[in-house]
């Protein structure tokens, strides 16, 4: 066992032990390489988020062949209930050939130290209550490991390495001290959220409402909404979350969450009497809007990234998967010849987050201009929940769920329109 307050070295430093860090270590620890995970905090922890992992997580976390099963404590919902414009509808999750047709309820203090117990069952080394402080560079500037403090009063220590890959969420420590700031042209949404106890914490369907006012969507609520997410086990997950900064009225999210609680019915007990934690709120960052998502050593994943789907604000999912690309890239890397054959692998790992990305993000932050709208959004959800068809067509161009070209007629022509718009 390593001393965390020694240092140590590694083939990789992976920064950070959410989803995004844990995937890029497992990936790194099932090639055979010597990985180091360092997360500041200690499970379990808690993490601002909704909780809810769509069919696009569930596909991340079967691929990584974590057992997703309800004997694991996973809870499953079917889809969601969605309103707007006076309306309700309950749409099933799209039964796909690509996607699973369920998703999933797992809390982030629950969720995150599994993902990174299945790092470390394949071999990762993690170390907790160290918190990165900024990157170790060599005399060509480039990234060759950490710094760290392991404890409160502690030393400084250095944690030496070829590659490391920020996993660090939005403020992205190591990125911004090498010059790789957000972009304030991309989308940054805000969530907040807090636990209640509610006899809707058994409910199969994740909630969503836009109606955020007694008179519906309003300037302050979009492009946004509300959220209420049964846990499985009496509570449910309660938020709202503004999908775009630069828009919504400068109005506190905590007021708009506020004000639509108070227009929904008593017996839900979705209030702030009914709260068991309290009120928290994080950044989204979305639309690729940190980048190169590899330079001089550095990878960056997940929220580090900026990959949050503008359309709904997910991140669990990006973040699964890009942790994994960064971490295959990296084992790649490490696998060719020291040099200019190796920065040919890294570079190629940008590329691949916008040939992945970069186009549906592309889409989802036209779709913010729309919702930022108010009189269409109500017009657009009095009208649109009474066709099902289209509300499940809705669900699967915003959850980026399709079989693309060999999908069905609105697969393809989600297909082609993804193809025609250029990237982020």
């Amino acid at each position: 066992m390593t001393d965390p307050t020694a240092g140590g070295t590694a083939d990789v430093v992976v920064v950070g032990a959410g989803p995004a860090g844990s995937a890029a270590a497992w990936a790194l620890a099932t090639a055979g390489l010597d990985v180091v995970v360092l997360e500041k905090a200690r499970f379990p922890r808690e993490k601002v988020c909704g909780d809810g992992l769509t069919p696009r997580a569930v596909k991340a976390l079967d691929d990584m062949g974590i057992d997703v099963s309800p004997a694991g404590g996973w809870v499953r919902h079917r889809g969601l209930r969605v309103f707007g414009g006076g309306q309700v509808v309950e749409v099933d999750w799209p039964v796909l050939d690509s996607w699973p047709s369920y998703g999933l309820i797992r809390a982030r203090r629950d969720l995150d130290p599994v993902l990174a117990g299945h790092a470390v069952a394949a071999g990762a080394r993690l170390e907790q209550e160290v918190t990165v402080t900024d990157p170790l560079l060599d005399d060509a500037g480039r990234v060759a490991g950490v710094r760290a403090q392991a404890g409160p009063g502690r030393e400084p220590v250095t944690w030496r390495a070829p590659l490391v890959v920020s996993a660090e969420g939005l403020s992205g420590r190591l990125a911004k001290a090498i010059g790789l700031t957000r972009r304030e042209d991309r989308p940054l949404g805000v969530a907040v959220r807090r636990y209640v106890e509610t006899p809707r914490g058994e409910d199969p369907w994740l909630d969503i409402s836009f109606d955020l006012s007694a008179e519906g969507p309003t300037a302050d609520s979009m492009p946004g909404y509300g959220w209420s997410f049964g846990m499985g086990d009496g509570t449910a997950n309660v938020g709202f979350g503004l999908l775009d900064t630069r828009r919504g009225g400068g109005t506190d999210p905590r007021t708009v969450l506020c004000r639509w609680l108070a227009t929904l019915p008593p017996e839900w007990q979705l209030g702030e009497e009914h709260a068991v934690t309290p009120l928290r709120g994080a950044g989204l960052p979305t639309a690729l809007s940190r980048g190169p998502a590899y330079t001089r050593g550095l990878l960056l994943a997940g929220d580090t990234a900026g990959v949050v789907n503008p359309f709904n604000g997910e991140g669990i999912s990006y973040a699964l998967e890009t942790g994994r690309m960064a971490g295959e890239t990296a084992a790649a890397a490490l696998a060719a010849p020291e040099g200019p054959a190796r920065e040919a692998v890294l570079r190629r790992y940008p590329q691949r987050l916008r040939e992945e990305y970069g186009r549906h993000h592309r889409l989802g932050t036209a779709f913010l201009a729309l919702l930022d709208r108010p009189a269409l959004v109500r017009f657009a959800t009095a009208h649109g929940l009474k066709r099902p068809a289209m509300v499940n067509a809705a669900l699967r161009l915003m959850g980026n769920l399709s079989d693309g070209r060999d999908g069905d007629r609105f697969d393809r022509a989600i297909a082609l329109l993804t193809r025609l718009t250029p990237s982020v």
